[in-house]
């Protein structure tokens, strides 16, 4: 089983940046995807991608977000610029669930083996 841990959230002003992080126990051939949950919502796909390197973006995330992975160091990054008060969430990264065939599915039911979640926090 993989082992993930998300770093990398924090406070941010309105229009600023982060940069998350997903590390790996061990490295995996499967999709890598980011997803958030907002306090009294429901976890919502953000980002994922192939180990080939091919994404898929919400469209709330489509411009603003970079999913991005360094398989040598068995990590995956979240990019993210121009933060809205509105992207406050837990982020929480997770590995296409074994048996799923659906490629770069956006569907949390699609993934397993999730992280903790780092908090993201972003001000007016």
């Amino acid at each position: 089983q993989v082992h993930l841990v998300e770093s990398g959230g924090g406070l941010v002003q309105a229009g600023g940046s982060l940069r998350l992080s997903c590390a790996s126990s061990r490295g995996t051939l499967a999709t890598m995807g980011w997803f958030r949950q907002a306090p009294g919502k429901e976890r919502e796909f953000a980002a994922a991608i192939t180990r080939g390197g091919t994404t898929k973006y919400a469209v709330s995330a489509k411009g603003r977000f970079t999913i991005s992975r360094d398989n040598s160091k068995n990590t995956v990054y979240l990019q993210m610029s121009s933060l809205q008060p509105e992207d406050t969430a837990v982020y929480y990264c997770a590995t296409q669930a074994y048996g799923i065939r659906w490629t770069l599915p956006d569907s949390e039911g699609a993934y397993e083996n999730w992280g903790q979640g780092t908090q993201v926090t972003v001000s007016a």
